[in-house]
């Protein structure tokens, strides 16, 4: 019993597999045949081999990761209610999301006493307001996640809140005198769901960074970023993808002296998600989830399959919290640290994605920085390219959405079930740049389809 599994099989090496699969295709061409082109520039190949593998430490993986629950503040009271139940059926944090300033010792004062991981999204910028809410948080033993983002908001809007000094000061002002080592964020599902590359994103996330790193320099020494970050169904690419933006992080806070460690949200991205045959977002949702799990994020919060088309909703949410119950307490995914660690194929795509989004990053560095970028265009050019080129594939159905641009289901009416407008939406106005604007790869076809019932 003491003999090691396998050991009566020699070795194979990486030279007499690729030997052996040539002599298979009988002729054919193999990087013609089996070697798959990505959009991102990556070549996947039919197989790795440990002797071509490097294994990657990646740095600051999460020992767990959190169930997280999105809700809406219109009313403090009400949201708080809300959290409440969600907390009671298995959801371990919650983020919320406000447009307006609220009481936030009504919010507070409602929910459950105990310590709570709170995640925030604010549309606003005020600082007595956030300065408040973090102290009674404190008070309270609630470990919250800010998120501020002046960079994220100015790239979405087209707008500073006040001015770029302005906002800048307001944001030092919070991490100084907040007393909360979770101020800062970093909106990367923006990109995502606007149609940039894995590549993309995570250049524009460092560059993002280090556009911070920059500006306050060791006056962030007690800060660790958080990284809001969407995810695709493209199963494996995702896993790395968190992997590669550990390692890169890691590598730009070194040369700063600053803290290396990240905190990564995870969601799944809009991008995919379609409203004809809205179920099998179910399945694109659960694969997303799983990347995250598996690529190391520290919470996990699962959106609705039918939050296209539908105001949120008990059943949409039950569903949603319920897949990341699942996969935590029946597929038992919290059991294993790093499960990617090692495995030959996710270890050469972070490789790859790592290289390739820092050598983006140093051309964005010598054309001036992420903000001077974002003001030339040049950003958002990189990024519709990389979208159209996408749109293609789906009009041409070489990327496939099962429901909507392949095994369609002609009598799928939604007319009736539209509680939300699921398209985009652009309200002209004067803009400091052109804001980066999220659209799901389905929207020309369905409004077709809607068009045509």
């Amino acid at each position: 019993m003491s003999k090691p599994l396998f050991s009566e099989f020699p070795p194979v090496s990486a030279k007499a597999f690729k030997q052996k699969i040539q002599y298979d295709l009988d002729g054919a061409e193999y990087n013609e045949t089996l070697v798959w082109n990505a959009p991102e520039g990556i070549s996947v190949k039919p197989f790795y081999h440990r002797q071509e593998t490097q294994v990657l430490p990646i740095p600051g993986q999460p020992e767990n990761w959190s169930c997280v629950e999105e809700i809406f503040i219109l009313k403090p009271q009400t949201a708080a209610a809300t959290a409440s139940r969600a907390l009671t059926k298995g959801a371990e944090a919650i983020y919320f999301k406000a447009d307006n300033t609220f009481d936030s010792a009504q919010l507070f004062a409602h929910l459950p006493q105990e310590s709570l991981v709170l995640y925030f999204n604010f549309s606003f910028l005020d600082v007595s307001f956030c300065e408040t809410l973090m102290a009674q948080a404190a008070a309270k033993g609630f470990t919250v996640y800010l998120n501020q983002d002046i960079l994220g908001n100015l790239a979405r809007s087209g707008n500073w809140y006040t001015t770029q000094k302005e906002d800048h000061q307001a944001l030092e002002k919070l991490f100084l005198n907040g007393k909360n080592d979770n101020v800062i964020g970093v909106d990367v599902s923006l990109y995502h769901n606007a149609g940039a590359t894995v590549i993309q994103e995570l250049a524009y996330a460092l560059s993002h960074l280090n556009e911070y790193f920059n500006h306050y320099g060791e006056t962030l020494k007690n800060q660790k970023v958080t990284f809001k970050v969407a995810l695709s169904s493209n199963y494996f690419f995702e896993i790395a993808k968190l992997r590669a933006l550990r390692l890169l992080v890691a590598t730009l806070a070194r040369e700063y002296g600053l803290q290396e460690n990240c905190h990564i949200l995870a969601v799944p991205g809009k991008r995919d998600k379609t409203l004809f045959d809205y179920n099998t977002n179910l399945l694109r949702t659960t694969t997303e989830v799983m990347s995250g799990i598996l690529g190391g994020a520290n919470a996990i919060c699962n959106i609705a399959y039918d939050a296209v088309y539908h105001k949120t909703n008990d059943f949409g949410q039950r569903i949603a919290r319920n897949q990341l119950l699942i996969l935590k307490n029946e597929s038992h995914f919290d059991n294993t640290t790093n499960p990617a660690d090692g495995t030959y194929y996710i270890e050469n795509l972070t490789k790859q994605f790592a290289e390739k989004a820092l050598a983006l990053f140093k051309e964005i560095e010598a054309g001036g920085g992420f903000v001077n970028q974002l003001i030339e265009g040049k950003i958002q050019k990189k990024i519709k390219e990389a979208a159209a080129k996408e749109q293609k594939a789906f009009d041409d159905q070489q990327k496939i959405l099962v429901g909507t641009n392949a095994y369609v289901n002609s009598i799928d009416k939604m007319n009736d079930e539209l509680e939300l407008y699921p398209f985009v939406k652009i309200n002209p106005r004067k803009t400091l740049l052109e804001p980066i604007i999220p659209k799901r790869l389905a929207e020309q076809l369905e409004q077709k389809r809607l068009k045509d019932e």
